[in-house]
C-alpha cells in the first residue's frame, strides 16, 4: 500500500492566512488539515463527511497549495526496511472523524464571523491564530483571549451571549 504525506507550500500557507485565491470552503477545510504528518489515508478519512476524495488532494496539488512531502510503500509489499515516518496513534475514545471535522468547521466559522463583526481590525492577531489552528483543541485554547477581546470591544453582555454559543460549539455544555 502506498502511503503519501502532503505538506502545505508557501502558497498554501498564504491562502490559509489571507484567503487571497478564494479556495472553495470544502477544499480549504482539507488544506487546513494538511500538516506534513498526516497520511493521505488519514486526511481523506477526516474529510469523508464533506464528500471530498483523492480528487480534492489532486486539485490542491495542481493549484500548488500542497506538495507531496513523503511517499513510501508499506511493509506488506516491501518487508526489507520499514518506512521512516512513524504513524500517529489515535486515541480510541475520540468521536468519529466526520464529527471532528464538522465541529472544527463550525467553531472555525464562528470565530471568523464573530471576530470580524464584533472586534473588527483589532481582532487581526486573533484571526491569524484561528487560521493557524488545525484542531478543535487548538481552537478551544483561543476561547479566553477571544472572549476577553469581545468584552473589551462590545461589553460583557455581548461576550456572555457569544460565550454561550461558543461553549455549545466546543462541547462544553
Amino acid at each position: 500500500m502506498n502511503t503519501s504525506i502532503y505538506d502545505k507550500t508557501a502558497k498554501g500557507r498564504e491562502e490559509i492566512a489571507t484567503r487571497r485565491d478564494g479556495v472553495a470552503p470544502r477544499l480549504r477545510s482539507l488544506l487546513v488539515l494538511i500538516d506534513g504528518r498526516r497520511t493521505e489515508e488519514e486526511l481523506l478519512r477526516n474529510v469523508a463527511g464533506l464528500g471530498l476524495t483523492i480528487a480534492a488532494l489532486h486539485e490542491l496539488l495542481a493549484g500548488e497549495y500542497i506538495v507531496l512531502s513523503t511517499s513510501y510503500v508499506s511493509m506488506a509489499e516491501e518487508p526489507a526496511e520499514p518506512p521512516a515516518a512513524e504513524p500517529e496513534p489515535e486515541p480510541a475514545p475520540a468521536p468519529p472523524a466526520a464529527t471532528q471535522v464538522q465541529q472544527f468547521q463550525s467553531v472555525y466559522q464562528f470565530y471568523n464571523q464573530t471576530i470580524k463583526s464584533t472586534i473588527g481590525l483589532r481582532g487581526f492577531t486573533l484571526q491569524l491564530k484561528v487560521e493557524k489552528a488545525s484542531s478543535v483543541d487548538e481552537l478551544r485554547q483561543l476561547r479566553a483571549p477571544y472572549l476577553e477581546a469581545v468584552q473589551k470591544a462590545k461589553g460583557s453582555d455581548t461576550a456572555a451571549a457569544l460565550a454561550l454559543q461558543l461553549d455549545r460549539l466546543l462541547g462544553f455544555n
